[in-house]
């Protein structure tokens, strides 16, 4: 009966792989890259879905404009489909999530068909957004904080992301068990796109599984500091993360790929990580700290949503930080300098 119980505490994470492992056991696992489970169910289920996605959307760019990769009125940097399709298909994209100033429903957009620059082909809002519409109320897609999660820009933008998610992510699903890892994945990814909504450039939409890869690769931050003497080299290993995580904080200022969704991403994951991630304590005074950051933890990632998802809603997007799109953002005249599009955003699509 032990043995048949296992799988599930492995799956569910509510205990160590051997329960009665002794402290230098589990040390030996740790040093020996053994964690709770042997295979990454959810990192493998999702990229298959993310591949699936992927195909229908550059199928529904293929029947708008007759090629799976836009090529008009823009090329798309990552080879897939037009910025209009990807809005279509559940960008993160505030005019569809609530009514915003210069973008309301109104607002004549290029359709997705659309190859002209400037678009010779407008369509209403509701339109482009897809999903039913609105239903002749204002915009109210919420579920476009989730959605992103599952799209990629293209073919480029999904190789990128499938090759963390299938390391470095599926490395920390082995070790904390699928059920947190879902859990800090969905988190992180979906507070992502929260942080990014309240700050991004509200006219450009954003897409990517890299806020909820981000929110992973934070674990490993966790791993490295919570068991520094059981880490093979842990100094080169610190520059080595501090390296890629500077690259991808570059990769965020491609078009489509937004970085508060990598900061974003990356603190949720640090403090969800917290609490699920089974940490090694040899000392009575580390066992003590890391507990106080596991009840602290709790309540600011509930704070964290709370006051962002609010301040979405009744905020004026455009009165956001002045200096913070630049993190995001790098000045030129296609995005106004950085500085949103109030009052010139008609028909830019």
């Amino acid at each position: 009966m032990q043995e048949k119980a296992r799988p599930l505490s492995r799956f569910l994470a509510l205990a160590p792989a051997e329960g009665k492992n002794s402290l230098q056991q589990r040390i030996d696992r740790k040093r020996r890259g053994i964690g709770r489970q042997r295979y990454p169910f959810v990192a493998w289920t999702f990229a298959v879905v993310m591949l699936g996605i992927l195909i229908y959307e550059l199928v529904v760019n293929s029947k708008a404009q007759g090629t799976p990769i836009s090529f008009h009125p823009v090329v798309n940097p990552m080879l897939g489909p037009s910025q209009s399709a990807l809005i279509h298909v559940g960008a993160r994209f505030p005019p569809c999530m609530k009514e915003v100033e210069g973008l309301t429903v109104s607002t004549p957009f290029a359709c997705l068909n659309d190859t002209a620059n400037p678009p010779d082909r407008t369509c209403p809002l509701e339109d482009v957004c897809g999903f039913g519409g609105f239903h002749d109320k204002e915009p109210n897609q919420w579920f476009r904080f989730i959605t992103p999660i599952f799209l990629h820009a293209g073919i480029i933008h999904f190789i990128l992301n499938m090759l963390a998610q299938l390391t470095a992510s599926a490395e920390v699903e082995r070790e904390m068990g699928s059920a947190g890892f879902l859990l800090l994945y969905m988190a992180a990814g979906i507070f992502g796109n929260v942080l990014g909504g309240n700050f991004a450039l509200v006219a450009a939409p954003s897409i990517g599984a890299s806020g909820a890869i981000f929110g992973t690769i934070a674990v490993a931050w966790i791993d490295l500091f919570a068991h520094w003497k059981y880490t093979y080299r842990p100094v080169r290993k610190l520059v080595l993360m501090t390296i890629e995580l500077i690259i991808g904080i570059a990769v965020g200022f491609i078009p489509y790929v937004d970085n508060f969704a990598h900061i974003g991403g990356f603190l949720m994951g640090l403090l969800v990580g917290m609490v699920f991630y089974p940490i090694i304590s040899a000392s009575r005074r580390h066992q003590i700290i890391t507990w106080s950051l596991r009840i602290t933890a709790i309540p600011l990632v509930v704070v964290l949503f709370v006051v962002l998802i609010r301040n979405f809603y009744t905020s004026d997007p455009y009165a956001a930080c002045s200096w913070c799109r630049y993190l995001s953002c790098i000045p030129t005249s296609s995005n106004n300098h950085c500085k949103g599009c109030v009052n010139s955003c008609r028909a830019v699509y």
